[in-house]
């Protein structure tokens, strides 16, 4: 029995040791100094790329603004990288807790301290993963960015009317516009092709569709234009120039990305092996010059099966590329297999797959020129599939966007101790029991609440004994193993960024005039607000009972705040992390109508907690037994205030170090 339970372990030590570092990581020497290079530059507003990075014993590259060089050692940090293994690492993305304006930024070289692979620097008030030093400086490096656009393009194939762009990252809203290769002979207006309208952002293959189609082979210009008179509506050309002008990088130059164009009527299909749960599959990549579909057929294809092959097809297809489209199975696979994805059209344009109702008479297969179906074999091993993406989080939840299962069972969460061979240690949360079959934004809650930015793996476990529990941890690994597929644990990793946590417990509160908030977390400092019940009703301004004084970025515990409209009876209370976005250290949510000091954004709602409140009257001997108690607390407070100093504030200690080394090394730079 141990040795199979060894055994286990040994198996997902092997497995995530390939998620231990990405390619191009060179081993760090024990020489090796810790050291960061950052030019700066553009940005999109939601990431900034540092160049390269050397971390001794591994650990995070993080973004402080630069109001580092003023002391705010933990409210300057707007982005931290995930965990970087041991040695050198180039062009680092780092992804930033909302979205910047221009400015110095400096790249800091953090380790981790508690080899956790979380970076904790800000929950811990800066007691954990502070920065590396070298001679006794703080390792980091400081340069100005641009907070703009970026784009960005690949060539492709194209039927004239639609193209994809890649990437596009937007500071603020605005449009990609698509610019013929007449741009680079200073036809401004004349090459204007096309344009889409997307909010502030990242977005990823952006559908365009060409106002003017391609005649012939091109160079196509996607441009980041901005929305300079916020009305939705692309007004470049219209206004001459004076409205929606490009956006500009560092060198007050264009945003834009290149790529050759051509335009093809033959259709293609790219479709890689992988692992499913039988329910769905993903074809990577299908170009229909007219529309259609993707049609998934099993391998009876092969022996002639044309109809009875059929096991699932794509909604509709506009002309162009379509990239990773989904498709889900009518009739699941129930082994591995070796399916075909075919391009089919819709030869009787009405947007409906009519191919095995008409008996093949109508949507037949899209052929090459010489006469041969498009379409791709490739296999697929029926077992489980998962897709977890980065996001942000309340620290309580994560999201699983996509868990497909053949056997039914359960989507765990490990931490990035996995990666260490902590397979049972490193379980943080389990979906409840999901039945076989495909299942969309899969709620787990975590066992133990995160306050980090946190490297999270989502799983795909079984159900071994059948009885809808999960049995993982608790069997020491002998029950609800990990699905594999060809070898490998089905799993991917993501990362769970959190800017701000509350946590309150259930409490009397005698005179219904005081709440005690039990932890909450600000990155970049402001409030914890109680609302009452009523907000969930959407009493978004009544709903406020009070809010705590104004906090500072870091954590803080046991949070009293006295009610400005005390409960008069039992109650709900919604405990809310609120901003101070004006940076006045005052709560103006109320008097500015929600428009300053609104609350910290999770996954699109609002970061909070509940916790019920028992409010009761208070007797006599209660009374006194309350102002006995009060009187013993202030004797002792007394005697303790001869030797209480400013260090009771979160992380003084740690964090009077810092902004000595911080100005010794600031000192430094501008000698430089």
């Amino acid at each position: 029995m141990r040795q199979r339970a060894f055994t286990l372990t040994m198996a997902f030590v092997l497995v995530v040791s390939a998620l231990a570092g990405p390619a191009g990581v060179a081993a760090a020497s024990t020489q090796e100094q810790a050291s960061v290079s950052f030019s700066g530059g553009t940005s999109g507003g939601s990431t900034i790329v540092v160049d390269e990075v050397t971390l001794p014993e591994g650990g995070f590259v993080t973004i402080h603004d630069n109001s580092l060089t003023e002391g705010n050692v933990l409210g300057s940090v707007v982005g931290t990288s995930t965990y970087l293994e041991a040695g050198t690492h180039e062009n680092v993305e780092v992804t930033l807790e909302e979205s910047v304006d221009d400015g110095q930024y400096h790249a800091m070289a953090h380790k981790d301290t508690d080899n956790d692979r979380a970076y904790e620097f800000v929950s811990s008030n800066g007691e954990v993963d502070g920065p590396y030093t070298a001679d006794g400086d703080i390792v980091m490096s400081a340069a100005n960015v641009t907070v703009s656009a970026s784009v960005s393009f690949s060539g492709q194939p194209s039927e004239g009317e639609y193209v994809i762009v890649d990437r596009v990252e937007l500071s603020e809203a605005g449009f990609v516009t698509v610019h013929d290769s007449s741009l680079l002979d200073g036809a401004t207006f004349e090459s204007i092709r096309g344009s889409k309208y997307l909010e502030a952002g990242v977005h990823e293959n952006v559908r365009v569709q060409l106002d003017e189609p391609l005649q012939n082979d091109d160079t196509l210009i996607p441009m980041a234009h901005r929305d300079t008179n916020d009305n939705k509506a692309y007004d470049f050309e219209t206004s001459e120039g004076q409205e929606d002008g490009p956006f500009l990088n560092a060198d007050n130059e264009a945003v834009l990305d290149s790529a050759q164009v051509e335009l093809s009527d033959e259709a293609s299909v790219s479709f890689d092996t992988q692992a499913s749960g039988g329910n769905t599959v993903v074809v990577d990549e299908v170009y229909l010059p007219n529309g259609g579909f993707v049609t998934v057929h099993d391998s009876t294809l092969a022996d002639g099966a044309v109809i009875e092959s059929i096991r699932g097809t794509s909604e509709y297809l506009e002309p162009g590329v379509h990239r990773n489209v989904e498709v889900t199975l009518e009739e699941p696979l129930e082994e591995d297999d070796q399916p075909f994805a075919m391009a089919h059209q819709d030869t009787n344009d009405n947007q409906a797959y009519d191919f095995p109702s008409s008996d093949g008479e109508d949507d037949g297969p899209y052929t090459t020129d010489s006469g041969d179906i498009v379409m791709q074999q490739n296999d697929v091993t029926v077992s489980a599939s998962v897709d977890f993406a980065d996001q942000t989080s309340d620290g309580k939840t994560v999201v699983v966007e996509d868990v497909d299962l053949s056997e039914g069972g359960f989507v765990t969460i490990h931490d990035a101790s996995l990666k260490e061979g902590a397979v049972l240690e490193s379980v943080v949360g389990t979906s409840k029991y999901l039945e076989a079959g495909h299942h969309e934004e899969v709620v787990v809650t975590l066992d133990e609440p995160i306050q980090e930015t946190n490297q999270l793996l989502a799983m795909a476990h079984q159900d071994t004994n059948d009885n809808q529990e999960y049995d993982f941890v608790d069997s020491g690994g002998e029950a609800d193993g990990p699905y594999t597929a060809n070898g490998n644990i089905v799993m991917t990793q993501a990362t769970a960024q959190v800017t701000a946590f509350v946590s309150a417990s259930n409490q009397d509160a005698p005179d219904g005039e005081t709440i005690v908030v039990d932890e909450v977390t600000l990155h970049d400092g402001g409030f914890v607000t109680i609302h009452d019940s009523s907000l969930l009703d959407g009493a978004v301004f009544d709903s406020v009972r009070g809010t705590s004084e104004y906090l500072g970025p870091g954590t803080h515990e046991n949070v009293e705040i006295t009610l400005d409209e005390p409960l008069e009876e039992d109650e709900t209370v919604i405990p809310m992390a609120h901003k101070d976005t004006n940076g006045n250290q005052a709560y103006d949510f109320l008097s500015s109508d929600g428009q300053a000091d609104g609350p910290y954004v999770a996954a699109g709602g609002a970061v909070i907690t509940t916790a019920d409140v028992n409010v009761e009257e208070m007797t006599e001997t209660s009374t006194d037994t309350m102002e006995d108690t009060e009187m013993e607390t202030e004797t002792m407070e007394e005697t303790e205030m001869t030797t209480e100093t400013e260090s009771s504030a979160p992380g003084f200690g740690a964090i009077l170090g810092l902004v000595a080394l911080l100005a010794a090394a600031l000192i430094a730079t501008r000698r430089q």
